[in-house]
């Protein structure tokens, strides 16, 4: 199998810094958090926190310990080299637990890997740093958050029962009730101290809460979300500067076809019909002027032809005005192979991404009726997420070597520019598939 694949300069665009934690800024005005909704958000958030991180931590020991021990067999291997795995549905639980304390989403550092089965995504995994941080936030988290969180939420749990003491004495009067061991409380009245060392002990809880709340969120930004260093920046830059020379370059292209279409082919058919009524004087002469005429003509209608096929190489009117699908049914009608078009988009899509996928199709076409052989070509189409996704499939022999000047190479890099992917599934004897993937957020 021959294939080549234009992939994503990088990992996921993310060169905003770290936003300063919400609960931080809630925790500058203390007596308005404690009166706010942010206590309760920060225990709900360090309770999950404790109940995931207890489950992460007995899949680790357990995962490590039998991996150590089946070593010996082989199959324990599996097992330790699946561990850095783990890290990374931690992490995306993580970032949506996040969002019960912190409103700015976090975004995810992996950057999507190139098609090619399980092995291709293992390698690309093992091969990204933010999968060995997210292991490392998952030791982490299971470890030393979860026995802080479970220290914060075991004094606020003594501080709620402790405010209610009053009200348990008088319930069970004349029954005794102790707080300390050996003294007993005589009377509600007697009981109030506790209620005030309770609600002391809520306080403290809730800014003990906010602040290990706060220390987990900025752990997370810099554990799970992408990092923004200098080489990072330069390729997003880079690809950025692309996009923005594509949209130029797409512009230009526009304005060409309108000064062609509305300036030279007018022209030509102004002549054209010039030409054709003084032909027409000349009808009953046989004289040399008349077929001179004639024969001019006739090269302007060849020339109007040759502009018209031009335009339509340029940039074709049917894609501004009916989009993606019509406009590749229309080029389809002129190849010589038969051609069976399935696009269905719910809408249209940014010009850009119209305009690369087009002209992909348009080049996938001539070079699969140019070198495969083929005697059918279908194109299929549709979204997957925000991403474009088009199946081109012929008949023919396969074989598609990008090394061998048929194009392919040429295909992947138009996607490139706007970070797309070209797959090639082309075995000896066929049949040939090109998958082509366009992401519509540009």
């Amino acid at each position: 199998m021959n294939g080549t694949t234009a992939e994503p300069d990088g990992a996921v665009d993310s060169d905003l810094p770290a936003p300063r934690p919400a609960v931080r800024e809630a925790l500058r005005r203390p007596v308005r958090f404690l009166l706010s909704a942010w206590p309760l958000r920060c225990w709900l958030h360090l309770l999950g926190g404790v109940l995931s991180g207890a489950v992460v931590l007995v899949v680790l020991v357990v995962a490590v310990s039998l991996g150590v021990v089946l070593s010996v067999i082989g199959v324990g291997l599996l097992l330790l080299v699946a561990v850095p795995l783990l890290g990374i549905p931690v992490a995306a639980v993580e970032r949506r637990r996040l969002r019960l304390v912190e409103p700015a989403r976090l975004p995810g550092p992996h950057s999507p890997p190139a098609a090619g089965g399980p092995w291709r995504w293992l390698r690309h995994r093992f091969g990204e740093r933010a999968t060995w941080r997210e292991l490392g936030y998952a030791v982490l988290s299971s470890t030393a958050f979860t026995c802080a969180g479970l220290g914060v939420l075991a004094l606020t749990a003594l501080a709620a029962i402790l405010v209610p003491t009053p009200v348990v004495v008088w319930a069970l009067a004349p029954e005794t009730v102790m707080v300390i061991p050996g003294e007993a409380i005589g009377s509600p009245l007697a009981a109030l101290p506790f209620t005030a060392l309770g609600v002391a002990g809520l306080a403290l809880a809730a800014y003990a809460a906010g602040w290990l709340t706060t220390a987990q969120v900025r752990t997370a930004w810099f554990l799970l979300a992408p990092r923004d260093d200098g080489m990072t920046r330069r390729v997003h830059e880079l690809t950025r500067s692309r996009v923005r020379l594509a949209d130029a370059f797409e512009a230009e292209r526009r304005r060409i076809e309108r000064d062609l279409h509305d300036g030279a082919q007018q022209q030509l058919v102004a002549l054209t019909m010039t030409l054709g009524l003084a032909e027409m004087e000349l009808a009953d002469t046989e004289s040399e002027a008349a077929a001179l005429v004639a024969r001019g003509r006739q090269e302007a209608l060849r020339a109007l032809g040759q502009l018209r096929e031009l335009i339509r190489g340029i940039h074709p009117q049917v894609l501004t005005d009916h989009g993606l699908a019509a406009a590749v049914a229309e080029i389809a009608e002129r190849v010589p192979v038969p051609v069976d078009v399935s696009i269905d988009l719910p809408h249209r899509l940014p010009a850009l991404v119209e305009t690369t996928a087009y002209f992909t199709v348009t080049e996938a076409l001539a070079n699969a009726a140019k070198h495969s052989g083929a005697t059918e070509i279908g194109i299929a189409g549709r979204m997957a997420g925000d991403r474009l996704v088009l199946l081109i499939t012929d008949d023919g022999r396969g074989g598609a070597d990008p090394a061998a000047g048929t194009g392919l190479t040429g295909l992947a890099d138009r996607l490139a520019i706007l970070r797309g992917r070209l797959s090639v599934s082309s075995p000896a004897g066929g049949p040939t598939q090109l998958r082509v993937e366009v992401p519509c957020s540009v």
